[in-house]
């Protein structure tokens, strides 16, 4: 995986009116309502933006025992070890469904639980690998959750990070940051014009490797703890 610089943009952050904020039941209800439906959603940034074939290179990395943080339904589970203990949690009940449904039907052994990504009820480096994909955007506080992924992750372990934020094309970052407040109306609560290099950064862990895709919007990031 080809390692890149970070820009040195700071993003600062998007102004959304308080009446507007996603709080936890807010979020929680939103990705209900899309459960059905969201693979479907994303299908153009799987299949034509590459995150498919990225997604899969770098969940592959996983080992041991995992932790998948709002896990979705399920996507990175086909790259997971078979024998490999996996937790996954999300804050949607009716996304842990479908999840469930995927994990059954590619008899993995995951154990599947609403949580919240700030408030992890884990111990101290109780994971392998912890890895989570198209999440730190819509976290009410993506510092909080990737320091609760650094302190549930052995100090050996790896944090495997596939996200998406500001472009390095500066007409669409242009675009995106026209457009923050009404993309976070029509997608859960979702700031794509954050910088998830500078996340990572600034929540303390250690970035190994990070690759940038996908008209450069999308972020492959291998870091530890």
């Amino acid at each position: 995986m080809k390692t890149i610089t970070n820009t040195g943009r700071t993003c600062p952050p998007p102004y959304i009116p308080s009446s507007e904020k996603m709080t936890m039941e807010r979020l929680q209800g939103a990705y209900n309502e899309i459960a059905d439906g969201y693979e479907k959603m994303l299908w153009f940034d799987q299949h034509i933006l590459g995150v498919a074939r990225h997604r899969r290179q770098l969940i592959s990395r996983a080992s041991g025992r995992i932790l998948d943080l709002a896990c979705g339904t399920g996507l990175n589970f086909p790259f997971f070890p078979p024998t490999s203990e996996i937790i996954a949690v999300d804050l949607s009940p009716r996304m842990l469904d479908v999840a469930r449904q995927k994990a059954k039907y590619l008899n993995l052994n995951v154990q599947a639980q609403i949580m919240d990504a700030g408030k992890l009820e884990f111990g101290d480096a109780g994971f392998d690998t912890v890895t989570s994909t198209l999440s730190t955007c819509t976290f009410p506080d993506p510092i909080q959750a990737l320091r609760e992924m650094q302190r549930v992750c052995r100090p050996d372990g790896l944090i495997l990070l596939l996200e998406h934020g500001h472009s390095s094309m500066p007409w669409l970052a242009q675009y995106q940051d026209r457009h923050v407040f009404q993309h976070y109306q029509q997608n859960a609560g979702c700031r794509w014009n954050q910088d998830p290099v500078d996340l990572v950064k600034t929540a303390g862990l250690k970035i190994l490797n990070s690759q940038r895709f996908g008209l450069g919007m999308f972020y492959a990031i291998v870091a530890a703890p």
